[in-house]
């Protein structure tokens, strides 16, 4: 290599390495993938949050004790007609294994 070749790159370097100082860049040399590119956007989790409204029957006690009771009898009912699903392990795998 010659000497010309060896400063210019030697100035190009250090030319790259303050302009990412000044602008606040990420410096790659290797051109590795980083996450940097996507940790670098603002987070959106808040956002997305706030256009679901929010499930006012999860607070309230009296509202969940009532569709408790709901699910509670509809399996009842289901249980008598023998359509309920079936006890922890006596299901349709746990019988295919059985046999």
């Amino acid at each position: 290599m010659s000497l010309m070749k060896v400063l210019r790159e030697v100035a190009t370097r250090g030319v790259t390495e303050a302009r990412a100082r000044i602008f606040g860049h990420v410096l790659n040399p290797t051109g590795q993938r980083s996450g940097h590119k996507i940790l670098r956007k603002k987070l959106i989790g808040e956002k997305v949050a706030d256009w679901y409204p929010h499930d006012f029957k999860k607070d309230d006690p009296v509202v969940m004790a009532r569709l408790e009771k709901a699910r509670l009898s509809k399996l009842q009912m289901l249980k008598r007609r023998g359509k309920a699903p079936p006890k922890k392990g006596q299901g349709r795998r746990a019988m295919k294994r059985s046999k």
